[in-house]
């Protein structure tokens, strides 16, 4: 585990980021502070491995903090203000956050911190490929509408929203209503491909454009992320992100 320390005199900027770290397997969130003096014994005691520090601050500007540190720990600096960046990049720090600060943008500069402080752990492990490929492009499923039974290839599927006894198939071309339950239509679709997210919602891994905190964006369509599926959905992003 990678030991954190939150600095910034903003509860609100404190708090996000909490929230932020737990969701992140390989973080573990050692202090948040609005006390930069107090972040900085303890970074000195040797007890951080990375610092998420804010700029603006009123006894202890971040980047007196970081002159002061001495390269004890690793720093990503978050700030609202862009003009330090380039300061802080002098200074060796990981990464620059401009709040506001989006949860995908968090989870990249979280990896991109795993990959200097533990780069063993940060590589991914190569995994045996089976003696044959599913072949996705020609895989479909029939589902059974109002007048007709229709079938829909699982590449062209956005999303399935759950409807009460009926679910929604989203394509690029229409909306298409059945008479289903989610969880048979879960066991139906390949896990490879697909992940219920929601108990209203399943997705195509695929097709997902962005992740932000705890929302999914497929077109213009924004899908949550229920706590119940959290920490497995987070796991499938963990494994594609480079």
């Amino acid at each position: 585990m990678i030991r954190c320390l939150v600095v910034d005199d903003e509860p609100l900027a404190l708090n996000i980021l909490e929230d932020y770290i737990s969701k992140m397997p390989f973080l573990q969130l050692i202090k948040a502070t609005t006390n930069p003096i107090e972040a900085l014994t303890l970074v000195q005691q040797g007890d951080i491995d990375l610092v998420f520090l804010d700029v603006q601050m009123p006894e202890l500007t971040g980047i007196q903090f970081l002159r002061i540190a001495n390269g004890k720990a690793k720093v990503i600096l978050t700030t609202a203000y862009p003009q330090y960046a380039l300061e802080g990049y002098e200074l060796d720090v990981v990464d620059y956050l401009l709040k506001p600060i989006a949860f995908d943008r968090f989870f990249k500069s979280a990896q991109k911190a795993q990959g200097i402080i533990q780069p063993a752990a940060a590589k991914p492990v190569a995994q045996a490929e089976p003696a044959h490929k599913d072949d996705f492009s020609n895989d479909f499923i029939f589902v059974k509408t109002e007048h007709k039974i229709q079938k829909v290839y699982l590449h062209d599927i956005l999303f399935i929203e759950g409807l009460k006894d009926y679910i929604s198939i989203f394509t690029p071309a229409e909306r298409i209503i059945t008479l289903q339950n989610m969880k048979k239509m879960e066991d139906a679709l390949p896990e490879k491909h697909f992940i219920r997210v929601h108990k209203s919602y399943i997705v195509s891994i695929n097709k997902i454009d962005s992740i932000e905190r705890s929302r999914i964006f497929i077109g213009d369509k924004i899908i949550p992320v229920g706590d119940t599926y959290r920490e497995d959905f987070f796991k499938i992003v963990d494994g594609k992100n480079i």
